[in-house]
């Protein structure tokens, strides 16, 4: 009866527009006084104070500059510049240069919003001078901006694995298959729609010296996650000293090696990511407050009651956690979302006797589908905005892309090895 007040409390507060800090802190306030439970506010306060206390909390602000500035440091036409002079001639090119650039970015920015944006610019009007519809070229944008919330260096794993205590290298790890499955399916689907419809025929094969002076001007942007990720795998420096050194790479690459970046751009990227980093910060403070009440009522062993009873298999419990992931996705954004449901599913997973790094892959798989899901998407109306189309539009020619993610979400979902074995290679 607990868990199903805060459920409609909260949702109910957020479909009315109230602020999701707001509508996480009410949802606690509410429940306690509904229910006549006599905790102190102190255990309130130093709860929400105590949740962003933790100092390994300050890679989320850091990874979140450090996107910023590759965003505008040259990073992502490069990225774009490589994979268009090495794939562009396939059937569906350009369609399949703008999945393989998402891929790209993804590993260097972990934002989906960002990898959007940046590769959407660029790539949407493109593709509709190619005679790609409009609507095709922006869902598939949308979704292809998703890689960058799986391929590590993922901001929503880093979340998960703070919020969760759950390792954040295995978790990158975790993301690296089912990033890689996903874009190489929405490469096939490219490729036959550009064979199908005539959008795109391809071309002639590039030479090598052109590849090869590509990837030379992109080079500097591929090292990044290189030496960040081989960082952490190897214990040279942890995830928070990492995201320090992506910011002052993030720099270094932008100012001094493109030289695209200003100095007088910086002080309008450090505010941008400082809102950005504070909302982030706010909402997980407010969610540590409702992840304690939860404790306290014990809401997480009712859960699981309550579950076992309905599922009584893993495969069933992993079918109920991805319908109402997805549902969650689409009025949520993936940070506040794991924020609010780690805390909730990672013991009812475990008693399933499912792996935590495995949940953390399948939470964040989940919710990235929610970034292009009608109607509150962020990754769709980013893509919507640049390509000036009406998100119904983009909806219909989402429908292949869509049912393409559920089919690589349900094997990651029921192989393990899929997401696990890079994982198993590494720690067994």
């Amino acid at each position: 009866m607990v868990l199903l007040t805060i459920c409609v409390l909260f949702f109910g507060l957020a479909l009315l527009g109230m602020p999701l800090v707001w509508s996480l802190l009410l949802t606690t306030m509410g429940t306690i006084w509904i229910f006549g439970r006599f905790y102190p506010l102190q255990a309130v306060f130093l709860t929400y104070v105590g949740g962003v206390e933790p100092l390994h909390l300050a890679a989320i602000p850091l990874f979140i500059l450090a996107g910023e500035l590759i965003s505008v440091g040259g990073v992502g036409r490069r990225l774009i510049d490589f994979a268009r002079a090495l794939l562009s001639f396939l059937p569906g090119g350009l369609g399949v240069v703008t999945v393989a650039s998402s891929t790209l970015f993804g590993a260097v920015s972990g934002s989906a919003v960002a990898d959007s944006a940046a590769v959407g610019s660029i790539m949407i009007p493109g593709m509709a001078k190619r005679g790609y519809p409009k609507p095709f070229a922006a869902a598939l944008v949308a979704t292809s901006g998703t890689l960058g919330v799986l391929i590590p260096p993922s901001i929503p794993l880093l979340v998960f694995g703070f919020v969760g205590n759950v390792s954040i290298a295995q978790l990158f790890l975790s993301g690296v298959m089912p990033g890689l499955l996903l874009a190489v399916a929405l490469i096939a689907l490219c490729i036959y729609k550009g064979r199908r419809n005539g959008w795109d025929v391809g071309g002639e094969r590039p030479e090598l010296a052109a590849v090869l002076r590509a990837f030379w001007e992109t080079l500097p942007a591929l090292v990044m996650p290189v030496v960040i990720l081989g960082g952490i795998y190897s214990g040279t420096f942890t995830p928070t000293e990492a995201a320090a050194i992506a910011v002052m790479y993030g720099f270094v690459v932008g100012s001094l090696v493109y030289r695209e970046l200003r100095i007088k751009d910086l002080p309008h990227l450090v505010l941008k990511s400082f809102i950005t980093s504070a909302v982030v910060m706010l909402v997980i403070g407010a969610t540590a407050t409702l992840a304690w009440l939860i404790t306290v009522e014990q809401m997480a062993a009712h859960l699981a009651a309550a579950i076992t009873g309905v599922a009584e298999s893993k495969w069933a419990f992993l079918l109920l956690l991805n319908v109402a992931l997805i549902l969650i996705g689409i009025f949520l954004e993936p940070l506040p979302a794991l924020i609010l449901t780690a805390p909730l599913f990672i013991p009812t997973a475990t008693a399933f006797g499912v792996d935590p790094v495995h949940l953390g892959l399948i939470m964040t798989f989940n919710l990235a589908i929610g970034l292009y899901t009608p109607p509150v998407g962020g990754t769709l109306f980013v893509a919507a905005r640049i390509a000036n189309v009406g998100v119904a539009a983009i909806s219909r020619e989402l429908i292949p892309i869509f049912v393409v993610a559920l089919l690589v979400l349900l094997l990651v979902t029921y192989i393990e090895a899929i997401p696990m074995w890079l994982v198993w290679a590494v720690y067994r």
